[in-house]
């Protein structure tokens, strides 16, 4: 299978609520073959209603074939297709509008973290998102440090914690406390069975964006982490 597969694990009142996203041409029968409390997330949506967009995929089309989610804003999207923060915040805002849910992700670089300014290129993209939304309700954060995605490198517990207390402080300061206490912010970056626990254990990881661990079986120890916190 393609490596170009996601899956969510957030901890949602202590359960583990996961999202499966396969690709889009896989999305029906990928959503046809799970268990009912599984859902299923596409991978990326246009940015808004209409027109001649060739190839892309509509916020419309996933409603109408009854996804409930969407990852908005992935590393590979902002470098690649150069997806600015401006962008990323616009096509949330639609998906939004539409009433689907939005895994919104946010990360910098190996060479952004280096030069000391992670905590400002995430509260950028953080800021993007809320200058253009009036409710987080159905947005998951998710930090995703481009140099751990599919590199086997992975954040440590400490340097993962950091980032989102950072972010969660940054929606405290800038949105409300209620936002922050309540906003799911996940960590994607090499995350594994053998160190899912420890990640799960810090205070403000609220689960997992997870790549390549996902086709493997040590995903359900991913998926099992959920428990972490409740058993602490």
């Amino acid at each position: 299978m393609h490596r170009n597969f996601d899956m969510m694990v957030t901890h949602f009142c202590f359960l583990a609520e996961v999202v499966v996203s396969p690709p889009f041409v896989f999305l029906p029968v990928v959503k046809s073959l799970l268990r009912p409390d599984f859902h299923v997330a596409a991978q990326n949506c246009w940015v808004r209603k209409g027109g001649a967009f060739t190839g892309e995929v509509s916020a419309e089309m996933l409603v109408n074939l009854g996804i409930p989610w969407v990852i908005l804003g992935h590393s590979e999207r902002r470098a690649l297709l150069n997806e600015s923060n401006e962008f990323v915040g616009d096509k949330v805002a639609y998906a939004l509008s539409l009433g689907l849910k939005v895994i919104a992700c946010v990360g910098e670089t190996l060479e952004q973290r280096e030069s000391g300014s992670t905590v400002a290129v995430v509260s950028a993209q953080t800021k993007a998102i809320a200058e253009k939304i009036s409710s987080w309700e159905n947005v998951v954060v998710a930090y995703e440090p481009v140099w751990a995605i599919g590199t086997g490198k992975v954040a440590t517990p400490a340097q993962a914690q950091e980032v989102h207390f950072e972010l969660r402080k940054w929606l405290k300061d800038n949105v409300g406390a209620e936002v922050a206490a309540s906003t799911r912010i996940i960590y994607g970056g090499s995350v594994n069975g053998g160190n899912c626990k420890e990640l799960a254990a810090q205070p403000d990881v609220d689960g997992f964006l997870v790549g390549g661990a996902s086709l493997k079986p040590e995903f359900i120890d991913i998926i099992k982490s959920a428990t972490v916190k409740k058993n602490a």
